[in-house]
């Protein structure tokens, strides 16, 4: 079979003021038709600036110097703007990493997605908002034909990207180019959407190019890895081989950074360090030298060839033999590094609910039920991740914990102290015990003040020390998080996703807090960079004997970090207990299927895995479900599901779940143990 796509020793370049920067260097790769290739690496290894390079997308300083892109005998590379325009769409199709910034706020979707059937078929309005409809079935969305007369911005962002890939398939093109298209989505709206672009491949027989930094996404849908570090190609192998058998040390360590549910137990995250290399830099030698064990002299006088065979070839002077062995760590809880705490937190029977309010007078016409009766208990020293999708009042819960948010009704107890009462706000002394880490840091970090002055800022509020002392502190913050003392003159914008990460967690640190709540605080970064900043929040943990409330949608994540899970379905704690038995032995649907829609490293186990995660859609949390919440979207769900809301049954000493037909048999232990 030839090959659909061939690009071929493809050079691409952006100018800058002074030189030009090689963004990607003498990279060739095929794809069949039909065929799924995982293109994967770090951010700034080239990934992204492949696929607009052979979608001819690339920004005004930037151009392909060198190579050929080959579409179905095409070059598209020496195609005119205006011949590469009936190309874009109709041949090959972008789905970007953003949906939101990609689609037009005030165009209505159906219009935006007949668009290319107009541009290039001349298609009237009639056929192209009725191919509209077909491809929005086509990508399984619910409620297809009263999405068309709506704007992006009324829908999810699962909706979202799912109208994105409508988009893209609305003239059949042979070659889907698939840009992180899941990064920013819950596991089982990720799990959704990947299994939607799956059952087109095969339907329409189109090619995919993948792109993505997760092993675990590759594992599963691919069929041939392509691994990519400083613009080049560092190994390229079928998936299963990759993973059974990689040969370069980089593709073994992006492997080892995952945390990974199916070890027998928790194991230590190999993260790299440092940072990919400053492709506006001469390199010399092999690029990944500098942050390889296995280096040599030759490494870093040589640049090594690509080796091996026709189907795995790899660029490396000293390979590896498959991937790294695993680290198992103590099976205690990171709250048994010392003497396991005290009661530190306690919320009881909390409620949020937040007014919806419309007319002249903006009055109350209803409420948003964001927190619905949730309790838990938190010891000192111990790590509690809260779990569930996107709007299942997880933020909110944290929030809360730290006083940004006022509880409708319900107590939060901190150290015994009840700290929720409106009528007494808690002083500046009692919140800085309690601290937040933000899930963007970027936009929680002041664009107009330096490092120094961020961090210098809430010791300033609580009069802590002189001006001499407190610069000194800042310093002693960011040695802490991993991070240079010259780095307090720098501004947030001159740091990437995971330094910037490190200055939140530092700050948090500020007033030696005794609860970190923690909101997301790897959701968006690559996995090597999420590896350095969990083992960092653990280091810290040991040291400070700190807390922690780990907020996640990530189940591998939330079980690496925690003790004791609180899984979140629509304002309400659905199972609660000690992290082995939550995630080992689920006893709650809601809880499966989200382990389910974890993406596994491991091919054979990630395909197994495939359309048994939670389907369809979060109801609104403005008018939830009757009984069960969970009810509408539950394999078991019977008619006392609606009528009667399950209350929370023990299934062992320290676990708890509210489900009228569970997965496992309750058992009798008396008075509920799982908050003792």
């Amino acid at each position: 079979m030839s090959a659909l796509l061939s690009v071929n020793n493809l050079k691409v370049q952006f100018a800058t003021r002074t030189s030009f920067v090689t963004a990607v260097d003498d990279f060739s790769l095929t794809i069949e038709p039909g065929e799924c290739v995982g293109l994967v690496g770090e951010s700034g290894c080239g990934k992204t600036t492949t696929g607009l390079a052979i979608m001819r997308l690339l920004p005004g300083n930037g151009h392909i110097a060198a190579g050929s892109v080959v579409l179905e005998g095409v070059d598209l590379a020496t195609l005119s703007e205006k011949e590469m325009r009936h190309q874009r769409g109709k041949s090959v199709a972008l789905i970007p990493q953003d949906p939101m910034s990609s689609l037009n706020p005030v165009m209505k979707i159906g219009r935006q997605i007949g668009e290319g059937l107009r541009i290039h078929d001349g298609a009237s309005d009639a056929e192209a908002r009725q191919r509209a409809l077909e491809v929005l079935e086509m990508v399984e969305m619910p409620r297809p034909a009263e999405r068309l007369d709506q704007y992006p911005f009324e829908l999810s962002g699962g909706l979202r990207q799912r109208v994105i890939i409508a988009m893209g398939l609305v003239c059949s093109p042979k070659l889907l180019i698939a840009d992180e298209p899941t990064t920013a989505l819950d596991v089982t709206i990720q799990a959704q959407i990947l299994d939607i672009i799956d059952s087109l491949r095969t339907q329409l027989n189109m090619a995919v190019l993948l792109i993505t930094h997760d092993m675990g996404v590759i594992a599963g849908r691919s069929d041939r890895v392509v691994v990519m570090y400083g613009g080049r190609k560092a190994e390229q192998a079928p998936t299963d081989e990759l993973f059974h058998s990689m040969r370069h040390p980089y593709a073994q360590a992006l492997l080892a950074s995952m945390p990974n549910l199916e070890n027998a137990s928790k194991h230590e995250l190999a993260s790299i360090a440092g940072l990919p290399p400053d492709l506006s830099k001469a390199i010399v030698g092999c690029r990944f030298a500098p942050r390889c064990s296995f280096a040599t002299d030759q490494c870093r006088a040589e640049d090594p060839p690509l080796t091996g065979t026709a189907t795995h070839e790899y660029a490396c002077f000293h390979p590896v033999d498959g991937p790294r062995p695993v680290v198992v760590l103590s099976t205690e809880s990171a709250a048994a590094i010392g003497e396991r705490g005290q009661e530190l937190l306690r919320i009881e029977n909390l409620v949020k609910e937040f007014p919806i309010k419309a007319g002249f007078v903006r009055h109350k016409v209803g409420a948003i039920s964001a927190v619905a009766d949730a309790s838990l208990t938190i010891r000192a020293g111990e790590t509690f991740g809260l779990v569930g999708e996107s709007g299942c009042g997880k933020t909110t819960i944290g929030r809360m914990i730290v006083g940004l948010e006022i509880p409708t009704s319900g107590k939060i107890y901190f150290d015994g102290k009840m700290v929720s009462d409106p009528r007494h706000a808690p002083t500046r002394e009692e919140r800085r015990d309690r601290q937040m880490m933000f899930q963007d840091p970027y936009a929680s970090l002041n664009p107009r003040m330096t490092v120094a002055d961020i961090l210098e800022e809430p010791l300033q509020i609580q009069h802590e020390g002189t001006r001499r002392q407190r610069r000194e502190r800042v310093s002693e913050l960011l040695l802490s998080v991993g991070l240079e003392p010259m780095a307090a003159e720098r501004y947030p914008h001159e740091f990437s996703g995971g330094q910037r990460q490190r200055i939140g967690l530092a700050r948090a640190l500020a007033l030696n807090p005794r609860l970190i709540v923690a909101d997301e605080p790897v959701s968006a970064l690559d996995v090597s960079i999420q590896a350095q900043i969990l083992n960092l929040m653990k280091d810290l943990q040991r040291e400070r004997h700190l807390s922690y409330v780990m907020v996640s949608h990530d189940l591998a994540v939330v079980y690496y970090m925690a003790d004791t899970i609180g899984v979140m379905y629509l304002g309400k704690i659905v199972e609660i207990g000690d992290a082995e038995s939550v995630f080992r032995t689920p006893a709650h649907p809601y809880t499966q299927g989200l382990l389910d829609a974890v993406p596994v490293p491991e091919p054979t186990e990630a395909r197994a895995r495939r359309g048994r995660q939670v389907t369809g859609e979060l109801p609104s949390a403005v008018n939830p479900p009757s009984g069960c919440r969970f009810r509408t979207r539950c394999p078991r769900a019977q008619d006392i599901c609606a009528n009667e809301e399950p209350a929370l049954q023990s299934f062992g000493v320290s676990q708890e779940a509210a489900c009228h037909f569970p997965l496992r048999t309750p058992v009798s232990l008396g008075a509920s143990a799982a908050h003792s």
